[in-house]
């Protein structure tokens, strides 16, 4: 696959419309609700970036979506169908399902990179049970959880802190970069560098809050 020009994963082509099962009437593939009956309708196959609008790209604006994902949560609330048919029940549930997932999947960097690798059908590297092979990697990785382990007062920590979240900024553009120019190899490498950075921050995060409540 070529490794430059526009993204791969932003020209795949969604479903449009769909039937309403209910009224058989035509519904826009991303509705939740038919325009005719205002019957719930069945999630579909669309991708995460399709059901919140988006187009498929890295860089999205996270508030923006968990807006959507708000006002989409209290339309499928369970009060909402309690009279409702059997049917529509299972419906909405399913709706939302789908819905928690696509948003979870979005709002996290790493887990929104490697969705987009496998929508190109590239796997991603570096998940629960894959080993590292990345001597530089692994090193820095190290470093870090050295540095961690030696910081012994909350400014140390603090300062950590702030570095690895630096750090995850600066490699969330690399990633955005590579998956632009279809780079997947380098676009894999750099979103396993990703999730250590975030780690670590987490790890420094939880160490923080012991040592405050020492």
């Amino acid at each position: 696959m070529s490794n430059t020009g526009t993204s791969e994963t932003r020209t795949a082509e969604q479903p449009q419309h769909k039937v309403c099962w209910s009224c058989k009437g035509p519904v826009e593939a991303s509705a939740l609700f038919c325009e005719t009956c205002n019957a719930i309708q069945p999630p579909g196959q669309l991708d995460h970036f399709t059901r919140f609008g988006l187009e498929r790209t890295f860089i999205i604006d996270v508030d923006a979506i968990e807006a959507t994902y708000l006002k989409q949560q209290q339309l499928l609330h369970p009060d909402r169908f309690a009279s409702k048919s059997a049917r529509e029940q299972a419906l909405s549930s399913q709706q939302a399902a789908t819905l928690n997932g696509a948003f979870e999947t979005l709002k996290n960097p790493v887990a929104r990179a490697e969705y987009l690798m496998r929508l190109a059908g590239h796997e991603p590297e570096g998940g629960e049970g894959h080993t590292v092979n990345d001597p530089e990697l692994l090193m820095e990785a190290m470093e870090m959880r050295e540095a961690l382990h030696d910081a012994d007062d909350r400014n140390a920590v603090d300062a950590m802190i702030k570095d690895t979240r630096k750090a995850a900024r600066a490699c969330e553009k690399d990633v955005a970069e590579a998956l632009e120019q279809n780079a997947y190899d380098r676009a894999k490498k750099l979103t396993t560098r990703l999730r250590y950075l975030m780690k670590m921050t987490e790890e420094a995060r939880a160490k923080k809050s012991r040592l405050a409540a020492a």
